[in-house]
């Protein structure tokens, strides 16, 4: 059986800070996580990205999100901010 492929690790940079990110395949994605984007599981099988900030190799630190939850971080932040909370 071949060994599962994560996506290469790639550097962030972005207004929030500097990350590494790497895709992770549905067929590479075996627990289940919650994103801190939306705060839904991602359940076994599903595609996603784990993101840490790039001064950090703490696994810890390390994130799992929905892509689609990472790309709206950041407007998600600044509605945030002009609310008030």
């Amino acid at each position: 059986m071949p060994a599962l492929r994560l996506g290469p690790e790639r550097t962030e940079s972005a207004p929030d800070g500097d990350w590494l990110t790497r895709l992770v395949p549905g067929a590479a994605s075996t627990k289940t996580y919650r994103c801190p984007g939306c705060d839904q599981e991602i359940p076994p099988g599903t595609a996603h990205l784990v993101a840490w900030p790039a001064h950090s190799r703490d696994a810890a630190d390390r994130r799992h999100w929905h892509n689609p939850c990472w790309q709206r971080r950041l407007q998600r932040q600044t509605r945030a901010r002009r609310g008030g909370r």
